[in-house]
C-alpha cells in the first residue's frame, strides 16, 4: 500500500499547476465579476492537451487513467480558478466516457478529436426541471422518425450549455408506463446542440460566474440515427459508467479548493499583525485552519483510493460517493475557516477566499445531494432500508 505520486504523477501535479499560473487570480476574479466565459484558459489547457488527459490514444487523449485526470483537476481549483477554472474543462475530461466505452469506432472519430482540440465544446444534458436527481422518470422525449429521432422536453443547471456546440443528452424512447423497469426506455445521444430548435436560458447564481448554469427548452430537434450512443432503451446503463469518475474530479476539485483556502488564510495569519503579534500566533487562528488542513487531506486519501480503484476496474460506487461527501464537506469547511481567520479582508473580493467560499457549495449540492450519498451508503454498506 503506497499513499504517494508516482513521478509521473506528481510531474502531471506540477505541470498543470505552473501551466495555470499563467492564469492569475485576478483573472478569475475578473470573470467571476463579468460572467465572460474563460475563452483563454479553456484554448490554452485544450492545446496543451490537458483535455484528454484520460482518454485513449487512438482518439488524440492521453491514454492515462482518472487518477491522473483527478490529478490535474485538483490542481486545475488549487491554482486560484477554482471551480470557475475546473468546470470550463470537467466535462471533456469524464463526460465523453459513454461514447468511448458504447461508441462505435466512426463515433469516435467523429465525436471525440474535436472536444479534446478545443475546437469543439460539450454539455451535459441530464437534468431536468421536475425530476431532479430521479432520472428515471424525467419527461424529455424522443420520438422515432425516418432517420432518427425528434426531441421535445426541458433541462436544467446544464453547465456551459450557452457557449456549447455539442452535447450529451438523455430522453425517453419509451413511455415510463410502457416499460417494465424504470430504468428501461430511455436513449443516450450525442449531438448538435441546434439553436434554430433549443432555447437556452442563464441562471443568475451566488457563484462561478463565468461558467454559466443553463436552462434549455427543446422543440423538435432532430437528432439523427448516427448520433445515437448504444442501444435504442439502454441509456440509463450507459450513463451510469460516467457517475463513479464525475464524483471522484467533484471530489479532486473539492480538495483543490480546500488547499488553497487554507494556504491563503494561513500566508495572511503570518503577514497581519495585530496587538504587536502575527494573529498566526494565536490558537483561536491556529486551530481551526490546522482542523481544516487535516480534513482535506484525508478526505483527499478517499479521493485517491476510489479513482485507483476505478482504473483497475475494480467496484468504487461506495469509495467514490465516500469521497465526493468528505472532499466537499472537508473543502466547504476549509474555506469558510479562511474567510472567518482572515475576518473583514475575508469577505473582500480581492482575497479571493470568498470567491472560494461561494463555488465550493457546487460540489457539496452537485451531481447529487449529501443526503442522497448518506442514503446510498445505508442502503448498500450498512444494508438498511431503502428510504425513498
Amino acid at each position: 500500500m503506497d499513499f504517494a505520486f508516482t513521478e509521473d504523477q506528481q510531474n502531471i501535479r506540477e505541470a498543470v499547476l505552473k501551466h495555470c499560473s499563467q492564469f492569475s487570480e485576478d483573472y478569475w476574479l475578473e470573470h467571476d465579476r463579468s460572467g465572460e466565459w474563460p475563452v483563454e484558459f479553456h484554448k490554452a489547457m485544450a492545446e496543451a492537451g490537458w483535455l484528454g488527459i484520460a482518454m485513449p490514444e487512438s482518439v488524440g487523449g492521453a491514454g492515462l487513467g482518472i487518477t491522473e485526470a483527478a490529478i490535474m483537476m485538483q490542481a486545475v481549483a488549487e491554482s486560484g480558478g477554482g471551480l470557475a477554472a475546473a468546470s470550463a474543462i470537467h466535462g471533456p475530461v469524464f463526460g465523453l466516457e459513454p461514447v468511448v466505452l458504447f461508441g462505435t469506432e466512426e463515433q469516435q472519430q467523429r465525436m471525440i478529436p474535436p472536444i479534446l482540440s478545443g475546437q469543439e465544446r460539450m454539455c451535459f444534458a441530464v437534468t431536468e426541471p421536475n425530476t431532479g436527481l430521479d432520472t428515471t422518470s424525467l419527461k424529455t422525449r424522443a420520438q422515432k422518425v425516418d432517420g432518427g429521432y425528434l426531441l421535445n422536453g426541458e433541462k436544467v443547471w446544464i453547465t456551459n450549455a450557452h457557449v456549447a456546440d455539442k452535447m450529451l443528452i438523455i430522453a425517453r424512447t419509451t413511455a415510463l408506463e410502457d416499460v417494465k423497469k424504470k430504468t428501461e426506455g430511455l436513449t443516450l445521444f450525442y449531438t448538435k446542440l441546434d439553436r434554430e430548435k433549443i432555447e437556452h436560458r442563464l441562471i443568475p447564481k451566488m457563484g462561478r460566474h463565468a461558467v454559466g448554469s443553463n436552462m434549455l427548452f427543446i422543440s423538435d430537434l432532430f437528432v439523427p440515427e448516427e448520433d445515437r450512443i448504444g442501444a435504442e432503451g439502454q441509456g440509463f446503463k450507459i450513463l451510469l459508467q460516467g457517475l463513479n469518475p464525475e464524483r471522484v474530479l467533484l471530489g479532486a476539485e473539492a480538495t483543490g479548493l480546500g488547499k488553497v483556502a487554507i494556504a491563503k488564510a494561513a500566508k495572511y495569519a503570518q503577514e497581519r499583525v495585530v496587538f504587536g503579534r502575527p494573529i498566526g500566533q494565536n490558537q483561536g487562528i491556529q486551530h481551526p485552519l490546522a482542523k481544516a488542513w487535516m480534513q482535506v487531506a484525508a478526505a483527499e486519501l478517499m479521493v485517491w483510493k476510489a479513482a485507483s480503484l476505478f482504473d483497475q476496474g475494480k467496484e468504487c460506487g461506495v469509495e467514490a460517493n465516500t469521497a465526493k461527501f468528505l472532499a466537499a464537506e472537508a473543502g466547504y469547511e476549509a474555506c469558510q475557516t479562511a474567510v472567518m481567520s482572515m475576518g473583514g479582508m475575508g469577505y473582500a473580493q480581492e482575497y479571493h477566499v470568498e470567491r472560494y467560499l461561494r463555488e465550493v457549495l457546487i460540489p457539496r449540492i452537485a451531481p447529487v445531494s449529501p443526503h442522497q450519498i448518506m442514503n446510498f451508503i445505508a442502503e448498500r454498506v450498512l444494508e438498511l432500508p431503502k428510504s425513498y
